[in-house]
């Protein structure tokens, strides 16, 4: 809320104003006047204080006729106030967390980083903002991970400071039977998130590397239940194919191998079809970046607003003031200031 500024209901009612004139006129010409024929008749140095500040009461009562007009003009100060509503999208991300994450393709630069890691990388600039993504404070963000199986490591929440914090802890299987990719595990999980969840906006975001190897769910079938509940699904295929350099820990040391990659298109692309998103290739971190930034594009929170005007009227004080200029007019005319008949 802010002040407009000061605007007058009537303003050509601030001509009487003109009626200042000749009330300072009438008052200077007032009764009261002890009329000399000259003023050398009058002793010297007899002019004091009173004399000196004789016009005050003349210049009070046309001020106090200003002052009128202005309250008669109708002065009042306008509050510009505004509501903003947010109409915020529901959004859930599923990342695959298996131990082919463990691909150095999406390395930045001079910086190695692990698919798992760009990715989660990308995910806190998307969520938070920086490097040309503008953030998403108004919208309930969510978090699943999957690997062999799927897990929740955020609820929808508007706590994005938690969420991130939830991101940083995704980590790869420690254990050989946790790994795996359960594609459509991850899916319907991240759907059963959404469908209680009351925004009218629900998109999923499903990000893998792999193939589908684990679950009970094909990712197919999940993408039918996102359809049926209306939630669209983005998907994202990331890294390359055919074989890809990947850091392993011997009893030797840290080794770095060449192992196959693949990614399934079909069913990504089908999953996207399916439910009116669609889908995208990151081969590198800075395709992965901008994936993200397209996909913050598509989906925006819808904002509604209403502006409006409240005024507080001004004429009271105005008024007043008219009223204690010329009552201070009177006042002094009458005492200090009085005039000999």
């Amino acid at each position: 809320m802010n002040v407009v500024g000061i605007e007058l209901t009537s303003p050509w009612l601030l001509l009487t104003a003109l009626a200042a004139v000749p009330a300072w006129w009438w008052s200077r010409r007032g009764h009261g006047r002890v009329m000399f024929s000259s003023v050398a008749t009058l002793p010297a140095g007899a002019a004091s204080w009173r004399t000196r500040i004789a016009w005050l009461p003349d210049a009070l009562a046309a001020l106090a006729v200003i002052a009128l007009a202005v309250a008669l003009a109708g002065p009042r100060v306008g509050d510009k106030s505004q509501r903003v509503r947010r109409d915020g999208i529901a959004m859930m991300m599923a990342v695959d967390r298996s131990t082919s994450m463990r691909a150095l393709d999406l390395s930045s630069g001079n910086t190695e980083q692990t698919r798992l890691d760009a990715v989660k990388r990308v995910f806190e600039r998307f969520v938070a903002g920086g490097d040309g993504l503008a953030g998403r404070p108004d919208d309930a963000i969510g978090l699943v991970g999957f690997a062999g199986y799927a897990d929740t490591y955020s609820p929808l929440t508007l706590d994005h400071g938690n969420l991130v914090t939830a991101a940083r802890r995704l980590e790869f299987p420690t254990q050989q039977g946790e790994d795996g990719t359960a594609l459509g595990d991850g899916l319907a999980l991240a759907v059963e998130r959404l469908r209680a969840h009351p925004a009218t906006s629900k998109v999923a975001i499903l990000l893998t590397d792999g193939v589908e190897t684990a679950g009970t769910l094909p990712a197919r079938a999940a993408a039918d239940l996102a359809k049926d509940l209306g939630i669209k699904v983005y998907t994202i295929g990331a890294g390359t194919t055919g074989m890809a350099t990947v850091k392993v820990q011997t009893p030797f040391g840290e080794e770095r191998r060449q192992v196959p990659v693949e990614i399934d298109e079909d069913t990504l692309r089908a999953v996207a079809e399916r439910t009116g998103g669609a889908y995208f290739r990151a081969t590198d971190a800075a395709s992965l970046a901008g994936i993200y930034g397209q996909i913050d594009k598509l989906e925006r929170t819808r904002l509604e607003e209403d502006r409006f005007l409240e005024y507080h009227e001004q004429y009271v004080a105005w008024l007043g003031a008219a009223l204690l200029l010329w009552a201070a007019a009177l006042l002094l005319r009458a005492s200090v200031l009085r005039r000999l008949p």
